[in-house]
């Protein structure tokens, strides 16, 4: 019998805090077409700059860097940066022959840093999350407004998508996996297959993350999902946690989280954004207000992973972390 991965007792003792936004951090570098290509790719013919999960490659001490700085404020989990690391979003650049690359390197940076701060502490043990982002493109609907019955993805071709990248997270040396930012369950769903494919090649039991997001005040996830049809939907598997992340702040998350909570006998995650974007779209919550948002969930018992996504910075998960230290983890109820 496998032995369970310590996270799962970790989970029984605090609130474990998720890193923030690796975007949002990355803009503070002003990464030029330049800096994007690095030596290796300085004659590719097509433009890569916004291409984040590249900088991997060609900006490493960077991408440590960040992982660095959250991990410094508090996380205790970090995600790797392979929000787009499957061929069908690297077919955008052209790079679909790298996403093996792509996802082992940036998991290997992120278990460096992690192992790092692990050895300087062992009581806080650090994790690093695989992360596997949506992809552009979705099953359930059709992107051609004169033909409904049209499909730029199918099933399988997103199965083979993230089965590839999971395997390269797995063997980078993540310790779980996070299929986030779901805006359709049927995407998941092909993430969630691939991934019990390989647990079952493999042998092992992979921890996973299931994170989706709710794109409107309507409550519902893009493919047209309320709160708890999601969580039905991918519940059939052994999971580590399901939350919501993305689309809203954390005071109009707090419904959703309810919902999950009161349904589910799944650890609850959430990493909201610092608020909604302003007319620039830049995000406007100080880490102090973020924070006291958050404490709702702490006071209330909806949480067991918590953490930042669009606009948040090393400060704002600091200031998460300050809060929730002083509060229980969600007691996880055997549903009936």
């Amino acid at each position: 019998m496998q032995k369970q991965h310590p996270i799962y007792s970790e989970l029984q003792k605090r609130i474990l805090v998720l890193d923030g936004a690796m975007g949002t951090m990355l803009q503070r570098y002003n990464f030029t077409e330049e800096n994007y290509r690095g030596e290796r790719f300085k004659d590719y013919q097509y433009s890569v700059k916004g291409n984040n999960d590249l900088l991997s490659l060609t900006q490493p001490k960077a991408i440590a860097e960040v992982h660095a700085k959250y991990l410094e404020a508090g996380a205790d989990i970090i995600e790797t940066n392979t929000f787009s690391g499957t061929t069908i979003a690297m077919a955008d650049y052209h790079m679909e022959d790298l996403v093996y690359e792509l996802n082992y390197e940036s998991a290997k940076i992120a278990r460096q840093v992690c192992d790092e701060f692990t050895a300087k502490n062992p009581e806080k043990p650090r994790f690093v999350a695989g992360s596997i982002g949506p992809t552009n493109r979705t099953a359930s609907l059709s992107p051609d407004v004169n033909d409904a019955g049209f499909r730029a993805v199918t099933f399988d071709e997103l199965r083979t998508a993230y089965k590839q990248q999971a395997e390269a997270l797995l063997d980078g040396g993540s310790d779980l996996l996070l299929v986030e930012t779901i805006f359709d369950t049927l995407n998941a769903k092909a993430a969630l297959f691939a991934i019990d494919e390989i647990q079952e090649e493999r042998n092992i039991e992979i921890p996973i993350m299931v994170s989706g997001t709710i794109t409107d005040a309507s409550g519902r996830t893009l493919s047209g999902q309320t709160a708890e049809a999601f969580l039905i939907s991918v519940s059939h598997l052994n999971l580590l946690s399901v939350g919501f992340n993305c689309a809203l702040g954390a005071e109009q998350l707090t419904p959703y989280l309810e919902t999950l909570a009161k349904n589910s006998d799944f650890n609850i995650s959430a990493y909201p954004n610092a608020g909604l974007p302003n007319a620039f779209g830049q995000y406007d919550e100080s880490p102090e207000f973020m924070a006291e948002q958050i404490r709702e969930y702490a006071e209330k018992g909806l949480i067991n992973i918590i953490g930042g996504c669009c606009g948040t910075t090393p400060p704002h998960i600091k200031a998460i972390a300050d809060l929730v230290k002083d509060y229980e983890p969600r007691k996880i109820k055997v549903l009936k």
